[in-house]
């Protein structure tokens, strides 16, 4: 059985539905990741993700690593087990910490010196520590340790990232075959793949891409998006990546996104996606409607609104209750709102993506794509 299976191919876009086949399940691809940073995606429990058509979600291997350590998820046999999840998982390398909490870290070739928020200390995440955190947690795929520079872009700063980033992939190839190799890992079947960078400079997006395939990844992941620059800046930047790589290995799109962002990026050839928004957005007391337009259950109108959130949608919330209970539950900061809101977001992502699967299949991911330029 092959790693990753493509089973149809738009003919209008380079859009493609596919299975990565792990050793916790198969991954019906195009597919959105539930962000499940520190071990739980917030609210909601691993038997409603799954029963909101969840494959895989992703965790994060610098808040696991700090708190409550990989160590310990290790002894607990693994993340898996540890958090109730029988589906895959994809763990992040920490690269995105890099980026996000630039205050409290400073990079060296050997790796990223970061000093935690919990205690003060201060510890070294280098390449070859990642892959013993992420092969402790036994995720299915993990990725290697990758550095960008943020936004605005500029071409120094982004080529000396390409060219740090291809430096520690080496090492995290060597310290991955390392630990597969001695037979005693958590999750014996992980697969680690490469992350491409180079901003929205097409040489730059060619060569990280070059080099990440020429390792031999079986999958690779585009970074460096989706932190602050434009939705057209980021689809340029994966304009400039996707041509570059296997059309064989899946392809993940970092950090996206929005719905419309999502249909954009499918139609260039990403596979799968994750993203804070369904639960952030769930959070701040706004629901999903469309792929643009987010209901804020905040507001006054709703006081006395007792239609449902959203009349075209089958969760348990908007087939039990009402706008004015919802906006009267989140006023009163009750933990239920939360939870539906969660429950309600997530639904309408993972329905988005089997919508897409069904409609590349049946040869009309044109009309999604053109409904959703629409909006």
């Amino acid at each position: 059985m092959a790693y990753f299976e493509i089973t149809n191919i738009d003919k209008t876009t380079q859009a493609r539905v596919g299975r990565i086949n792990t050793a916790h399940g198969v991954v019906n691809t195009p597919a959105f990741m539930p962000i499940g940073t520190k071990g739980a995606v917030k609210a909601i429990t691993p038997q409603e993700l799954k029963d909101n058509g969840a494959d895989i979600i992703l965790a994060n291997t610098y808040h696991l690593w700090q708190r409550p350590g990989d160590d310990l998820i290790k002894r607990a046999g693994g993340l898996h087990k540890f958090m109730g999840w029988s589906g895959p998982i994809l763990t992040d390398s920490g690269g995105f910490q890099v980026f996000s909490l630039a205050k409290t870290r400073k990079i060296t070739e050997e790796g990223v010196n970061f000093r935690f928020d919990m205690d003060g200390r201060q510890e070294l995440l280098s390449p070859e520590k990642s892959i013993d955190i992420q092969a402790n947690l036994g995720s299915d795929i993990a990725l290697i340790l990758d550095s960008f520079p943020g936004y605005p872009f500029e071409y120094q700063k982004s080529e000396e990232s390409v060219a740090l980033t291809k430096r520690w992939a080496e090492r995290a190839i060597k310290q991955h075959k390392k630990i597969m190799s001695h037979g005693k890992t958590v999750n014996p079947g992980q697969k680690l793949w490469g992350i491409v960078q180079g901003a929205n400079f097409t040489e730059l997006r060619e060569q990280s891409a070059r080099g990440m395939v020429e390792l031999g990844f079986p999958g690779f992941a585009i970074g460096g998006v989706a932190v602050g620059e434009s939705p057209e800046e980021m689809l340029k930047a994966v304009d400039k990546a996707v041509p570059y790589l296997p059309a064989e290995a899946p392809r993940h799109l970092l950090g996206v996104g929005k719905p419309q962002d999502i249909v954009e990026a499918v139609a260039r050839g990403c596979d799968t996606f994750d993203c804070v928004i369904p639960t952030r957005e769930a959070r701040h007391g706004r629901l999903y409607i469309d792929g643009l337009t987010t209901l804020d259950i905040r507001l006054e109108k709703f006081r006395e609104d007792f239609t449902p959130p959203d009349e075209n949608c089958d969760c348990y919330m908007c087939r039990h209750f009402t706008k004015a209970y919802m906006r009267h539950l989140f006023a009163m900061a009750e933990p239920l709102a939360i939870r539906l809101f969660t429950m309600h977001n997530l639904m309408f992502y993972l329905k988005l993506m089997a919508d897409i699967r069904r409609a590349i299949s049946s040869g009309t991911f044109t009309d999604i794509l053109q409904s959703y330029a629409a909006l």
